[in-house]
């Protein structure tokens, strides 16, 4: 929905002239003075719809405090010092401030390191400020600046168009039109709708083809985007990560809600001291909860992302990480990834297929005199044929005049100029796709005899030699021509019509040397390759097979459009090459591959890129890439390799390992160990453990458990893609938690019935056991290996064994006896306690084995 008639400001400014609205604002054609900018953005503020300030120290400090799970613990210490129980309320109020300090830290780390990247990847406008032009951020752009664009840019704030050459944009974000619309300079009326108001561009759109020069009128809230920033900006769809995380938050509250109801009530039943039983029922809802979870992720994420950066990619969102190592499906189009991206121009031939010098100058005038998107074909053309580009043709515009010119599209898929060369009279100048090309000539010539008429055997030669070198491939374009008489009028794409057909441009890109290694290594990272491009479908597979992709089946773009929704997600699936399709078909292909149950990932760096990129899980793009394409992508490479992305998607997946290790470690030993000590409290005349208790196991249990994201990772997790599997957690949850709890009833008998435990060596005894049996765990469960044979990382093993020994030295020092009603153990008692822990490690790693053999593991 467009927004009213007239802005926020009531200002109908794009029904004012550009002059008019420059002396207002104090501007002028060179632009403002930079220190005025500077004073504008200090009264203004930055250019942004929505200000997404940096999170602060305080912030982050105050984020720690809001977590659910410390409010709970705050309401428990709370209510300990309301009935006097001071040791209570102090103890338990420290542990809350040490986890809150420890997630504070950890978070505070990632949050710098990831803003560090961030700001690797900020969004620049060219603007004139002074007289010169000079490159600056888009948030400091402010009213009055004067920018210049091009094809590939994002539009930066609202404003009018001060002069503009065959300016095409594409505004579908506000206005849902489909194609790009023309802009021009001028005025529109007050009262025009947003669709119609074609002097004026719009914050958040983006140039398709042309140039323009842009006045700038509103920036940040003020823009149209601004105004409905809100519904717009909606949150971006939920990742599979996060959805496995926040299902598993579910099941976690579900399972302590009723387990806090359970025991507080079979404690009161039993007569045990209500404010005692509270407590008790608060602490083993928190010690079962992974309270650290979303600092743990967060430094994941952001150690991941630096991994990531060091082997060039840059994450631009975090969680979107494990995505990119859930991909099963990588489409990408060929060139710069499978081939070495430096086109250059292997001929110009005349309908015959002979060398001519007449093609070859039609195409430079082509090439030389477009204004749209600067691309590989013209470069080549230019470099081929003009000595100041570094060619040797000798091609000069010395006496050529450009009277007009009709932009390319991904409909017609070619664009016209219209030049006068010297003393020749103005002739259309038309270079595209052949076959779309071919459509529109009526004729055939060289220029220098009468053209003849086009018959089908004429058009079935020019085919023929087409589809012979597009299968040797050479990607190919035509070129055309015919008189015209500019004066008076703006040709348009009607006027495309009895083109007389000059001959060919063909070109070559040849594979990249490690391209096939490249593919190989993918396919054995459990990834798919398909080529998604808008070539010709035999150039696509001549490069397919030049780097062994096995070319399973092919669609082109006709006949995709052909194809309904439900018919191309059948078949996209079985399908490895997609060739001749436009951005609206691309599109379509991704979403076919989602729908068909891939985690689908899409490399593409061009303006035709865009909706495919923001249609898949992992969007990626490179650092070259138009503005459009590199604020649509999760993930920016800073070079053009396939290598570099094999690279970041293991990184992706050790980073996705690491984070469901601790979720393995937490709900195996924690589900057993809270369950063994709710059902002790039913039937011992002592609660099993005190709060504090309950509270300093699981603080202490954490330490190691920051050091994961550091953790070193199996080769043969990061061999195929995996994916977040809630009921395999739970069936891991279950099984391994009873193995935990059967070894607590054992060692709840051998306190009770075999040393004769008192409630104080009881609840020291058993403390002892269930944190060395976390600790232990969590070496166990990180690895589906046998655990000796998968090397922790230093610090893992380093805090694992610094913890051991203190929960081991914390009975036989007096103060943290007194304060939390801890006694000394007998020696023989604490032997068996160690041994018990050594059976429960051996018996963990027996069922691992069983576990990972028999039950369904996760897809991938």
């Amino acid at each position: 929905m467009a927004p009213a008639e007239v802005d926020a400001r009531g200002d109908a400014w794009w029904s004012r002239p550009a002059a008019d609205l420059m002396a207002e604002l104090g501007t002028g054609p060179t632009g403002l003075a930079a220190a005025e900018a500077r004073q504008r953005l200090r009264r203004d503020g930055p250019n942004a719809p929505r200000v997404r300030a940096r999170i602060t120290t305080l912030g982050l400090a105050i984020n720690q405090v809001k977590s659910p799970l410390v409010l709970v613990l705050v309401g428990a210490a709370a209510v300990s010092a309301a009935v006097q129980e001071w040791v209570d309320a102090l103890i338990i109020a420290c542990i809350v401030a040490a986890s809150t300090v420890l997630g504070f830290w950890q978070e505070h780390a990632a949050s710098n390191a990831v803003a560090e990247l961030r700001a690797r990847l900020r969004l620049t406008a060219r603007v004139r400020r002074g007289g010169d032009t000079a490159t600056v951020p888009v948030e400091d752009i402010v009213v009055g600046d004067v920018v210049e664009l091009s094809a590939g840019s994002i539009v930066p704030a609202d404003g009018v168009v001060v002069d503009a050459r065959d300016l095409h944009v594409n505004q579908a974000i506000l206005t849902g039109e489909t194609f790009p619309v023309a802009k021009a300079a001028g005025i529109a009326a007050a009262d025009a709708p947003l669709a119609g108001r074609t002097n004026a561009l719009f914050a958040g759109t983006n140039v398709r083809s042309g140039t323009a020069t842009l006045l700038v009128v509103r920036t940040g809230r003020g823009t149209a985007y601004g105004e409905i920033a809100e519904r717009l900006a909606a949150q971006a769809p939920e990742t599979q990560f996060e959805r496995g995380i926040r299902q598993f938050g579910y099941l976690l509250t579900h399972v302590m809600f009723w387990m806090v109801l359970a025991v507080f009530a079979l404690n009161v039943i039993d007569r045990k001291p209500p404010v005692d039983a509270l407590l008790f029922a608060i602490a083993l809802a928190v010690g079962m909860t992974p309270e650290l979870l979303p600092a743990i992720i967060s430094v994941n994420l952001a150690k991941g992302a630096r991994a990531m950066a060091g082997r060039g990619v840059i994450v631009r969102r975090l969680n979107a990480i494990e995505d990119f190592g859930s991909m099963d499906v990588l489409c990408t189009d060929k060139t710069g990834t499978l081939t070495e991206g430096v086109v250059r121009l292997d001929g110009a031939l005349d309908a015959e297929g002979r060398p001519s010098a007449a093609v070859l100058r039609a195409g430079w005038l082509n090439a030389r005199f477009q204004t749209g998107l600067a691309n590989p074909l013209d470069e080549a053309i230019l470099t081929a044929a003009g000595p100041a580009e570094g060619g040797t043709a000798g091609a000069t515009a010395r006496g050529v005049e450009k009277l007009d010119e009709i932009p390319y599209d991904f409909v017609r898929k070619r664009l016209s100029v219209v030049v006068r060369d010297g003393d020749a009279a103005p002739s259309m100048v038309t270079k595209g796709a052949l076959e779309p090309l071919l459509a529109a000539c009526a004729s055939v010539g060289d220029g220098r005899h009468p053209p003849q008429a086009l018959d089908a055997e004429a058009r079935a030669a020019i085919l023929a030699r087409f589809r012979a070198w597009s299968a040797q491939g050479y990607r190919v374009l035509g070129v055309a021509t015919r008189p015209v008489d500019p004066a008076g009028r703006r040709l348009g794409r009607d006027d495309e019509t009895d083109l007389e057909f000059r001959g060919f441009l063909r070109f070559f890109d040849p594979p990249k040397p490690d391209a096939g290694a490249t593919v190989a290594a993918l396919a054995r990272l459990g990834v798919t390759l398909k080529i998604v491009t808008g070539d010709h479908h035999a150039v696509a597979e001549h490069v397919a097979r030049e780097v062994g992709l096995p070319v399973a089946g092919v669609l082109t773009g006709a006949q995709v459009t052909a194809l309904s929704d439900e018919a191309l997600v059948h078949l996209a699936d079985r399908t490895s090459l997609f060739a001749e399709v436009d951005p609206n078909q691309k599109e379509r292909i991704i979403l076919a591959l989602r729908k068909s149950g891939h985690v689908v990932g899409y490399m593409g760096d061009g303006i035709n890129d865009a909706p495919a990129l923001h249609a898949a899980d992992a969007g990626i793009s490179v650092d070259g890439a138009v503005d459009v394409a590199r604020e649509a992508a999760d993930f920016v490479l800073l070079s053009r390799d396939l290598g570099v992305l094999r690279d970041g998607i293991a990184q992706g997946r050790r980073t996705f390992a690491n984070s469901i290790k601790y979720v393995f470690t937490t709900t195996s030993a924690n589900f057993g160990n809270m369950f063994s000590m709710a059902a002790a409290s039913a039937f011992l005349p002592f609660l099993p453990l005190l709060a504090t208790q309950v509270l300093l196991n699981n603080f202490l249990s954490d330490f190691p458990a920051l050091t994961i994201a550091g953790d070193n990772v199996d080769p043969e997790m990061v061999a195929a893609p995996r994916r977040w599997d809630l009921a395999f957690i739970q069936r891991f949850m279950v099984l391994f938690g009873l193995v935990s709890a059967a070894f607590d009833f054992v060692t709840f008998g051998v306190l009770l019935w075999v040393f004769r435990a008192g409630p104080a060596t009881f609840r020291t005894g058993w403390f002892l056991e269930s944190l060395l049996t976390e600790l232990a765990i969590a070496l166990v469960v990180r690895t589906r290996r046998p655990f000796l044979r998968s090397r922790p990382s230093r610090w893992l093993v380093a805090s694992t064994a610094v913890v051991a020994l203190a929960a081991v030295a914390l009975p036989y020092v007096p103060a943290a006896g007194r304060a939390f009603g801890f006694v000394p153990l007998p020696p023989a008692l604490l032997a068996t306690v160690i041994g018990i822990t050594g059976l429960y490690v051996a018996v963990s790693e027996a069922t691992k084995h069983a576990f990972y053999r028999w039950a369904v593991a996760p897809k991938g």
